[in-house]
């Protein structure tokens, strides 16, 4: 949830006249601070998150829409003793990021998430741990350096202090990599930074051969090309909300482009150099596969475009509507709601399912969840994507 609102804040700050101009700008603000309000009650105590509300086990053997769950309300938290570095940290950077958002709207709003973000910064690097919590559903494989390095280049970028950017360049863990995602955020880190860089703060030009090593590892004209391309022209790194990986790398590129853009500069990989352009094509290449422009000639966003998916693993979506007081038995709600091969009694409009396999295939089923389920993370990093293409399609 953490990693779906810093990235969405991150488009509502790059693109923000892209989705004023689309009459979206609103909408995302609203989201992002439905997310926001929550974090500010979730760490109303100091050194103190509440992470997660169910047991997750038990909610996975109900198939039923939340308003008629009868699951246990489990709440788990991180604290000096339990410590988590990874959620704390990002929860930072959500609030960071956020807080840039409304501080031409909401000036005190704003500096409550700026110091909430800088307190749960220092609980994040001062009590150092790995939260398991919430395996085996959401673990963490990546290990918590890299939520460390965003979280601190999202405070520097909300408030230029030195501090930040000494904990930056002399403390931080940093890698090269080929993937970003909510367990993996060196990439978003790195391209911050590079913009920094551009700017003259050569201390930081470290972080800008890093960034292009991620833009190498995914342009498949690289010499240095390594993520797997569906013969489709797909990016695939892995089964399981495959799309998430696809639209972390379009929003990347597509930022990227920007920054090369605005400072003349280009992405060396090798013998080989890629300007801005270049960037945004596969950017927009990745997305029009998604919405439709791939050899199954098919959508993966729901209720957009030809032939888009009908059941979505999602269960508000797959269940009927009915009284928040009917008790449902768990045991038959999978043969209700979800065995039945027919569409969705709702549709989750927008939504980005998680796509076809490493050779284009798909499977429209509830239960192929790798295909067919939808996550927010997903959808918060085609925000930004969509709103520059939208602008752009309008200008052409």
């Amino acid at each position: 949830m953490a990693f779906t609102v810093t990235t969405l804040a991150w488009a509502a700050i790059a693109y923000h006249s892209q989705l004023q101009s689309a009459g979206e700008l609103e909408n995302v603000r609203s989201a992002i601070k439905w997310g926001t309000d929550y974090f500010l009650k979730a760490s109303s105590k100091r050194n103190r998150l509440y992470v997660q509300v169910g047991d997750p086990v038990k909610d996975h053997e109900c198939w039923t829409r939340p308003e008629n769950m009868k699951t246990p309300r489990t709440v788990l938290m991180i604290d000096q003793n339990n410590p988590g570095t990874e959620i704390a940290a990002e929860t930072s950077a959500a609030m960071a990021a956020a807080s840039i958002v409304f501080r031409g709207t909401n000036r005190s709003y704003s500096r409550q998430l700026l110091n909430k973000a800088k307190l749960l910064f220092q609980f994040a690097k001062t009590h150092k741990g790995t939260y398991d919590g919430e395996c085996p559903f959401y673990c963490s494989f990546s290990g918590y350096h890299d939520e460390l390095l965003w979280a601190s280049t999202w405070l520097y970028r909300a408030t230029r202090r030195p501090t930040y950017i000494e904990f930056i360049t002399e403390e931080a863990t940093t890698a090269t990599v080929a993937e970003f995602s909510w367990d993996l955020k060196y990439a978003g880190a790195q391209i911050l930074l590079s913009k920094f860089y551009f700017e003259g703060q050569k201390d930081l030009e470290n972080f800008k051969k890093q960034a292009d090593g991620f833009v190498c590892s995914n342009l498949p004209q690289s010499p240095y090309h390594q993520v797997h391309m569906s013969p489709g022209g797909l990016i695939h790194l892995r089964d399981g909300a495959n799309s998430q990986y696809v639209t972390g790398t379009a929003f990347l590129f597509t930022v990227y482009s920007d920054y090369l853009a605005t400072h003349k500069q280009m992405v060396s990989c090798g013998n080989k150099q890629f300007k801005s352009g270049d960037l945004m094509a596969f950017a927009k290449q990745q997305m029009d596969y998604l919405l439709g422009q791939n050899p199954r000639g098919k959508s993966y966003m729901v209720g957009f475009g030809n032939k888009p998916p009908t059941q979505a693993h999602h269960r508000g979506a797959s269940v009927p509507k009915m009284s928040p007081n009917k008790v449902v038995d768990c045991s038959m709600s999978f043969v209700y709601w979800y065995n039945p091969e027919k569409p969705n009694a709702n549709e989750l409009t927008g939504a980005i399912v998680g796509g076809p396999d490493r050779n284009d295939n798909f499977e429209d089923s509830r239960s192929s969840s790798s295909m067919t389920e939808p996550t927010t993370y997903t959808n918060s990093l085609a925000v930004g994507v969509l709103a520059k293409l939208t602008k752009h399609h309008a200008q052409s």
